[in-house]
């Protein structure tokens, strides 16, 4: 039999440390001396190693007791417990590269507690924050018609943050925080799912994409000014030519309706959470088409 000293001494568990695990109830003495000093045999000292492997593995006290109880196995905890590990080295990493950015150079207040906030959140919890976002912004709009598809897309986010997320996917995270959360963004995006539910209002069935980016996105390259003559015959290329002003105002109208740039800047920041491959801005382009078309006239 070994006295509470004796065992610390032979364990290199300190005395205050096997006192509090008896008082506890997971590591309780074979018996009392006559003067009432708790006291431990072979198979104390040996569960004694047990808990002390447990406790230095971040098991709580209540999981080790459910093992000498036998209500859990070893191989049950360890495995909850692999998985909450597997969790906290994920919101370790995320802080890492969160330490990162703050390291190189200074943030706004608010821009460091979003900041904080996101490397915080689960998934669930950022995909309400987007949720309500566009639950707010397209209510009351049919979400079955034409062109009013937007609200489904705007909601894909990825599942998790990668175990160890790039500068540029928590900057993201910032921005689109930042953009869901502007009111005149929300009233724009709502804008464009109003006109999106006219079955003739989006501009994807008034002009060819591609002859926009490949010519209006040339002319914006060169510098042309949408105003001048050379413009004029850029233009010939995308709209026929016979396009009365009337027209040619409206579908300048109906085109700016559905361009802004920091609604392709959400399709870009989804994009770089998702690990999307990046695409070039369009916007640009159709800016150029409008202006255009609206000097066309």
């Amino acid at each position: 039999m070994l006295t509470i000293g004796q065992l610390a001494r032979r364990s290199g568990v300190p005395v205050r440390t096997i006192r509090f695990w008896s008082d506890s109830g997971v590591l309780p003495p074979t018996d009392r001396s006559a003067g009432n000093y708790r006291r431990y045999d072979a198979t104390a000292a040996a569960r004694l190693d047990l808990v002390r492997t447990l406790r230095e593995l971040g098991l709580g006290l209540d999981d080790v007791r459910r093992v000498l109880l036998r209500e859990r196995s070893v191989e049950e905890i360890a495995a909850a417990h692999v998985s909450a590990l597997d969790s906290q080295i994920r919101t370790l990493r995320v802080q890492r590269t969160v330490c990162t950015l703050l390291a190189r150079g200074a943030r706004t207040e608010r821009e460091t507690t979003l900041m904080n906030d996101l490397a915080r959140f689960s998934a669930a919890q950022r995909q309400q924050m987007i949720d309500e976002f566009v639950d707010a912004t397209f209510a009351g709009t049919d979400p079955d018609a034409p062109g009013a598809g937007i609200a489904n897309a705007m909601r894909t986010l990825p599942a998790e943050l990668p175990d160890e997320p790039t500068a540029d996917q928590l900057e993201a995270w910032i921005e689109l925080a930042e953009l869901a959360g502007d009111p005149s963004f929300r009233t724009r995006v709502r804008e464009m799912a109003v006109a999106g539910s006219d079955a003739t209002g989006t501009p994807q069935r008034d002009v060819d994409t591609g002859l926009v980016v490949q010519h209006a996105g040339g002319a914006v390259a060169a510098g042309i000014d949408p105003a001048s003559a050379e413009a004029r015959a850029v233009l010939d290329r995308i709209v026929p030519p016979a396009t009365g002003a009337a027209a040619r105002a409206e579908l300048a109208d109906r085109i700016a309706t559905f361009t802004d740039p920091r609604v392709e800047r959400y399709w870009q920041l989804i994009g770089t959470l998702n690990g999307w491959d990046p695409f070039p801005p369009t916007v640009p382009a159709f800016q150029w088409l409008v202006d255009a078309l609206r000097a066309s006239r």
